[in-house]
């Protein structure tokens, strides 16, 4: 399937609609009276809840591939701080990830970085995704779980309650810098896992597709770009296997070990 094949797909409106309320509403920070250090700083702890131990911590590694386990009052609060970064329902984003692990870089990977850094980057997401249809079968583990169904179906609210806090908490500021571009970092943060470290960057391991060990990715991802890494050993709680592959997730979980609150935890050598 070329790039030409990939859009005639019908287009997703509402998150078109969506990327560009966010990507808009992030432009707003440029006006002096939306800056504040504060706010920056709100920003940043916010970017790390959401995708540092949302996205990385939570979605990714510990139920996506089920690296490592925690107690469940734990996991069910990583899910929630990673239904904050508002990348779709939870169910649907470990559906579409363990799908895209199982067609990496094939015709049918939504995101197949062989289309292109764009279209790997955002572009697939602006059409209809035919992937989704199979989320059910990669799902069943958490599917019928109650808190998994909620924040499936309520993320965009809960993201709605935390921007009515903000604004009471701090005002416009917080709400523009808390929200829009914090919602601005995590998603082309994360893209650039989809996109940049199937493009820049090494290949350690033969891993049957073009991901790659990006060391900035690494850096902004909190270790997400050692990819090629994880996409040879996708099961293993630890990205960055060198010394000097630097993977801040790996290092909480070996936090959270030694607090008793991570077992099970699955190596590359395992």
């Amino acid at each position: 399937m070329t790039i030409a094949t990939s859009t005639k797909r019908p287009y997703s409106w509402h998150v078109i609609l969506f990327m560009a309320i966010v990507h808009a509403g992030a432009l707003f920070a440029f006006l002096p009276s939306n800056f504040s250090w504060t706010a920056v700083g709100l920003m940043v702890f916010l970017y790390w809840i959401t995708g540092g131990l949302g996205i990385t911590l939570g979605l990714h590694r510990l139920v996506t591939h089920r690296s490592f386990q925690v107690p469940k009052w734990l996991e069910y609060f990583l899910v929630f701080c990673g239904s904050l970064a508002c990348q779709g329902g939870v169910i649907e984003w470990i559906g579409l990830h363990r799908h895209h692990h199982l067609h990496s870089d094939q015709d049918n990977d939504h995101h197949d970085s062989g289309k292109g850094f764009w279209w790997s980057h955002m572009g697939w997401m602006l059409y209809e995704v035919p992937a989704k249809q199979e989320i059910p079968r990669f799902t069943k583990d958490i599917s019928g779980d109650p808190v998994y169904q909620f924040l499936e179906e309520y993320f965009l609210p809960v993201q709605i309650a935390l921007a009515i806090g903000l604004y009471f908490l701090g005002g416009w500021s917080f709400v523009v810098w808390g929200i829009f571009v914090r919602l601005v970092m995590v998603y082309h943060f994360t893209w650039f896992v989809n996109s940049a470290t199937h493009a820049f960057g090494y290949q350690t391991y033969d891993s049957g597709d073009r991901s790659t060990n990006c060391w900035w990715v690494a850096l902004l991802t909190f270790g997400e770009g050692w990819h090629n890494n994880h996409h040879a050993y996708q099961y293993s709680a630890r990205h960055g296997l060198r010394w000097w592959e630097i993977d801040f997730t790996w290092m909480t979980i070996q936090v959270l070990q030694l607090l008793g609150l991570a077992r099970n935890v699955k190596l590359a050598d395992d």
